[in-house]
């Protein structure tokens, strides 16, 4: 039993899921661009997204170990490429899911101008995000036991997770001040329609030899689990409906504010600065809340196989109830609910882009200014606030428009997961339907139970472009 569960516990937080979208990032002939970065440059009069297909985005990966290095046909006891897995990762490897969908979105320009230099996008989309650290002392406890481990520290705060299903509500503002320089800003309102953090745990766990017995077990425990929107779905899951799955949606779950700022800085004619700075901001939990806690001090020498009767006249039976109620005062954990909040993910986004290569008109062979320039290159960085260290990610990345309605942007990206992620993503106009896909890491499709990250987005819009070239 014991390796089985420890593979339970493997499988659950060896696989990561990363929110950077380093191909859609700056993709300005894709709409859904201005989520990453408000201050992005628009190429659009206006646009509305194909309502629950504008966007549907997920990725994943593993900064440990992989499925194949667990299940892998070669010949290797499964035991002992279960511990060699165990062994191969840390307490700082996690696992994480993130995935999106856009319900609808839409924007449009105005302004006084004759550019239209002013620009207002809205949307409502739904999100998932998970993030559970691999609770390494947790595992080698389950895999080897304590008997094994004589007077090493067990860390309880090797458990850290946190998972979340929210939507939200949001409203930019994008302006080009100049032909250099383009700022823009973002309000969001989230709904949480489920959240589960436990991120605050602390303590040891030890086993020494004893004085009265062979091993003296000391507990020394603060474990915390904060939930909300999860009581209403275990305890009255035959009362609970799709309408008020609907009604968490549209504002009825647990509120927050947020907002995303970013700008676009053309230093000169072929050389761009921008970046962005996303989600910050918070949500409070108050409805539906249910909250658990451990805390305290404990030690425990064993089981007396003698009961005799001490001097104040205690029996066998009081000796096995003091043992219980001491277990059931550390274990017991103690139940609340108490509002708390939570802080959004906070994502920095910044990139420095050289374009290149002027089209030339075919009748004389000369440099049609106006069209902009087909080629681009550049280096994207890309960090995100979590639990225990930030998740950090740099790209190198190629942009070319190939010809009038389509364009294509090839990626290089080193991060967490691996250094050889290779990733490409199509933007293709037929009339005013847009529609693009974007997939990265096809070096690791060959064997998918051992990539280190796949990733997938796409979507369809019905775009009124500003350039007809």
């Amino acid at each position: 039993m014991k390796p089985i569960s420890t593979f339970i516990m493997l499988a659950l937080c060896c696989v990561s899921f990363s929110q950077n979208k380093q191909i859609l990032y700056g993709f300005s002939e894709i709409p859904q661009s201005l989520i990453l970065n408000p201050g992005g440059e628009v190429n659009n009069d206006w646009y509305f997204g194909i309502p629950l297909l504008s966007h549907i985005h997920i990725n994943g990966g593993t900064s440990g170990a992989t499925i194949y290095d667990v299940f892998a046909n070669d010949g290797i006891d499964f035991n002992t490429k279960l511990q060699n897995a165990v062994n191969k990762m840390n307490s700082k490897d996690f696992f994480s899911i993130n995935q999106q969908l856009e319900i609808f979105s839409g924007g449009f320009a105005f302004g006084r101008t004759y550019e239209k230099n002013e620009y207002l996008s809205f949307g409502l989309y739904q999100e998932l995000d998970v993030i559970s650290y691999f609770p390494k002392d947790y595992a080698i406890l389950a895999l080897e036991g304590n008997q094994n481990n004589i007077n090493r520290v067990f860390n309880a705060d090797h458990f850290s997770a946190n998972a979340e299903l929210i939507s939200v509500f949001h409203v930019g503002y994008n302006k080009k001040v100049n032909k250099n320089f383009t700022y823009g800003f973002r309000g969001k309102i989230y709904s949480s329609l489920i959240n589960l953090n436990s991120t605050k745990n602390r303590g040891t766990f030890v086993t020494e030899l004893g004085d009265n017995n062979f091993y003296n077990h000391i507990f020394d425990l603060s474990l915390q689990l904060r939930t909300s929107g999860i009581v209403s779905l275990t305890e009255d899951s035959s009362e609970f409906e799709t309408k008020d799955l609907t009604k968490r949606i549209l504002f009825g779950g647990n509120l927050g504010l947020g907002f995303d700022v970013g700008f676009t800085k053309k230093i000169t004619k072929q050389w761009t600065l921008d970046a962005s700075l996303l989600d910050v901001g918070f949500i409070t939990h108050s409805k539906d809340v249910e909250n658990y806690s451990v805390q305290g001090n404990y030690n425990f020498e064993g089981i007396n196989p003698f009961f005799p009767e001490t001097e104040s006249g205690q029996t066998a039976d009081e000796y096995w109830s003091e043992i219980e109620e001491d277990f059931e005062e550390l274990f017991t954990p103690d139940t609340t609910n108490t509002t708390y909040t939570t802080w959004r993910p906070i994502k920095f986004n910044t990139s420095i882009n050289y374009a290149f290569g002027k089209k030339r008109e075919k009748d004389c062979n000369c440099i049609k200014d106006e069209s902009g320039y087909l080629n681009a290159a550049g280096l994207q960085l890309f960090a995100m606030s979590r639990p225990k260290q930030p998740q950090i990610a740099l790209t190198a990345y190629y942009y070319r428009r190939l010809f009038k309605g389509l364009s294509a942007k090839a990626i290089y990206t080193i991060d967490s997961y691996s250094f050889n992620n290779l990733g490409l993503g199509i933007s293709a106009n037929l009339g005013n339907v847009n529609f693009y896909l974007m997939a990265d890491n096809f070096l690791q499709y060959k064997n998918i139970y051992n990539a280190q990250s796949v990733s997938l987005q796409l979507g369809f819009n019905y775009i009124f472009s500003k350039n007809e070239d």
